[in-house]
């Protein structure tokens, strides 16, 4: 393979892969907590699921606000 055409992903790059990737999960599990109406249980897992996914993208963005710096 050509050297000149190579791609690098680096650890930033993986750390705001993931950081996109949980916050899409916690917009998606926020809309399912209240899209579902039938079920109150299962509403109130994917309520529970998007708080705990935000935890994991507020980690991401730390993490990479350090490799900003």
């Amino acid at each position: 393979m050509n050297q000149k055409h190579q791609i690098t992903i680096t650890t930033r790059d993986r750390l705001l892969r993931g950081w996109e990737n949980s916050m899409e999960l916690v917009r998606d599990f926020e809309s399912y907590a209240h899209e579902i109406r039938d079920d109150r249980q299962v509403s109130e897992l994917f309520a529970r699921f998007a708080e705990e996914e935000g935890v994991h993208a507020a980690k991401f963005h730390e993490m990479l606000h350090g490799y900003d710096a």
